[in-house]
């Protein structure tokens, strides 16, 4: 629901340049990536798609039903991304397709030696301390996520760049490309920080401070006190945090606060003002201003586009 980060749309295929209803395909090659638009115009079933490289998709317009990895089947919407591994087989079906109501999808193939030169460069440079070092890699156990704004961007620049003429075209994609990596490795690493928290709250820093931040998140959090926590200097704090996570920590506190005033949004007997409140935020101006910074609309409307799906 978070209209914000959802993909520019990309003009559609002419009808008389279409070569088939389902899956048309354009392809953009670079050096390193290749950007794929899928279009489908009629309700279809079972469709097959594999890359012989990892690949990152995003919806643009539509829906998919996803079947991936032998998993439950999942909708896929505008907003969201999914990565898959090379060489694995997605199965898609098209329930709501139509020449008026086409589906859209863009997918970003890459190199993978490229990938593999781009997580070696996170290994050197972001394991300088040598306590707490880890692998930079890849996971495929969350590979189905809703976009943030930075991969929104990203993605939205990698489609303008590799569908451009300009001659440095490729100097842009691969600057783009690489941050766009960067930012899925460590989004992911965030995610299973969080995972391992509770029961991890021993093993090291990034730990303990998560857990923290988590069981004081309706209440204040002060960033001195989790510099203590981390046994770092302010500055020392917000640069280790960022190379860990790519978001500042007072970034992922607000980020977390608004993902709980979205479950509490879908109660009525909370007013805007208490789930305020209870999230951690003094000034309801401030909250109503950062979540529809973070998810494009108001509480307000945000409340009543889930009411009628849940009342």
């Amino acid at each position: 629901m978070a209209l914000r980060n959802h993909l520019h749309k990309i003009d559609l295929t002419k009808p008389q340049q279409l070569q088939t209803l389902v899956e048309n395909r354009r392809i953009f090659n670079m050096n390193n990536c290749e950007l794929n638009v899928f279009e489908s115009y009629q309700e279809t079933y079972r469709v097959p798609l594999t890359f012989s490289d990892f690949v990152v998709t995003s919806m643009v317009r539509g829906k998919k039903v996803m079947h991936l990895f032998n998993d439950p089947s999942f909708d896929y919407i505008p907003g969201q991304s999914v990565i898959v591994p090379a060489n694995e087989t997605m199965i898609i079906d098209f329930p709501e397709a139509t020449t008026t109501n086409p589906t859209q999808c863009i997918a970003l193939a890459v190199d993978a030696q490229y990938v593999t030169n781009t997580l070696s460069y996170l290994d050197e440079f972001y394991n300088s301390n040598k306590d707490e070092t880890h692998s930079w890699k890849l996971q495929f156990n969350q590979y189905h996520f809703d976009n943030d704004t930075e991969i929104t961007g990203l993605i939205n620049k990698l489609m303008r760049v590799c569908s451009s003429t300009d001659k440095a075209k490729n100097i842009f994609a691969d600057l783009n490309l690489k941050e766009l990596l960067i930012r899925l490795v460590q989004s992911q690493h965030l995610q299973q920080v969080i995972a391992e928290s509770p029961d991890h709250t021993n093993k090291g820093r990034i730990h303990y401070v998560l857990h923290y931040i988590h069981e004081h998140l309706t209440g204040k959090i002060h960033v001195d006190e989790l510099c203590r926590k981390a046994y770092l200097s302010r500055n020392g704090f917000f640069k280790w945090f960022k190379e860990q996570f790519g978001i500042t920590p007072v970034d992922y506190i607000n980020n977390e606060r608004i993902k709980l005033a979205k479950q509490l949004l879908h109660e009525r007997r909370y007013s805007i003002a208490q789930i305020s409140v209870y999230c951690g935020f003094s000034d309801v101006n401030y909250f109503v201003r950062l979540f529809k910074k973070s998810e494009g609309i108001t509480p307000g409307t945000y409340r009543g586009c889930t009411t009628g799906l849940h009342g």
